[in-house]
């Protein structure tokens, strides 16, 4: 069967894009390049330029590729814009969504995997988050992925469509350094982008309830989301051949915490810099803890992350060092 890759340009679809061909999958990717890079996708594949919001030319590219799964993970993903353009948010997230849904029905696609997000459960007070954590999303963009996670459900029980919906923890590193991440959205390039400069890095807080006052994350290699992603492409053709409509929500994350101090630290390790953090104020809705149990993927998929923080950091300091000239 083919799979269809929506977002297969971007950072962490091309991670997908790339796992899905070791894993022996043909794959098409969808992307509108608004932010994706057509080159970190490899010979050989088929790239449809064109956005999911345009019903006509996802039937044609089901239609034509014979499509019968979809990895959906194309979609607007800046927590700070979205609090600025939430109506933007919701078209592009939400509607964007709605469409391929139901160009994915019409056409007879058995299997979906959705892109969702540790953003969904907000602000949780609790030790490790579990799939069944109250989901309260701060912020547009959270609700529209918790809101794509009803969608894909409800149309996957009315349809038979068997579908996943996979929640990101914070995704670092590369697997290769034409695949990094060049944005500067996150932690880690955030952290690279201020030793380049010359200026501290900078931490938002330091006076949370932690041992040593900063939040604490879980982070988790691209490289083992994407093999997550097979991992659950595989579980739900296999549900299909079992004549059963399966539906998963999972947590991709390695279930363990590292604070924000002790990941400036080791970034300074890894890059052979030493320049003291400069700690300022707390940014509105950051949680002090947000580390993911990563029990249920493993019971039903048989899939643990298998990559350590110092790689994540190292691989994409490789990436971005390589990637800085051309950015």
């Amino acid at each position: 069967m083919t799979w269809l890759i929506t977002g297969g340009a971007g950072y962490i679809g091309s991670h997908v894009v790339k796992a899905m061909i070791e894993g022996g999958e043909r794959v098409v990717v969808v992307d509108d390049l608004s932010t994706g890079n057509p080159a970190r996708i490899p010979d050989g594949v088929v790239l449809e330029q064109g956005t999911v919001l345009d019903r006509e030319f996802l039937d044609r590219v089901l239609r034509e590729h014979r499509i019968k799964g979809i990895v959906h993970l194309a979609g607007k993903k800046q927590v700070g814009e979205s609090v600025e353009k939430p109506l933007y948010y919701y078209h592009e997230n939400v509607t964007g969504l709605q469409i391929i849904l139901d160009a994915a029905t019409a056409a007879g696609v058995k299997s979906f995997l959705f892109s969702s997000s540790a953003s969904v459960y907000g602000m949780p007070d609790v030790d490790l988050v579990t799939e069944e954590t109250e989901c309260l999303p701060l912020s547009p963009y959270g609700e529209t992925k918790l809101v794509g996670e009803w969608m894909a459900r409800a149309v996957g029980r009315a349809h038979g469509l068997s579908t996943a919906c996979l929640r990101y923890f914070n995704v670092a590193g590369a697997a290769k350094p034409e695949l990094a991440d060049t944005g500067v959205f996150n932690l880690v390039p955030m952290v690279f982008e201020r030793l380049d400069a010359g200026e501290s890095p900078r931490i938002f807080g330091d006076d949370y309830p932690t041992p040593d006052g900063t939040c604490i994350r879980d982070y988790i290699h691209v490289a083992d989301i994407a093999d997550a992603h097979v991992a659950a492409a595989r579980a739900l053709v296999a549900a299909g051949e079992r004549g059963e409509t399966a539906t998963l929500t999972l947590n991709i994350g390695r279930g363990e915490g590292v604070s924000v101090r002790e990941m400036v630290n080791l970034i300074n390790e890894v890059t052979g810099h030493s320049v003291e953090p400069l700690v300022t104020p707390r940014r509105p809705g950051d949680p002090a803890r947000v580390v993911a149990s990563a029990e249920r993927i493993e019971s039903e998929l048989g899939w643990k992350a298998q990559h350590d923080v110092r790689s994540m950091i190292s691989s994409a300091w490789e990436g971005w060092s390589a990637n800085r000239v051309t950015v």
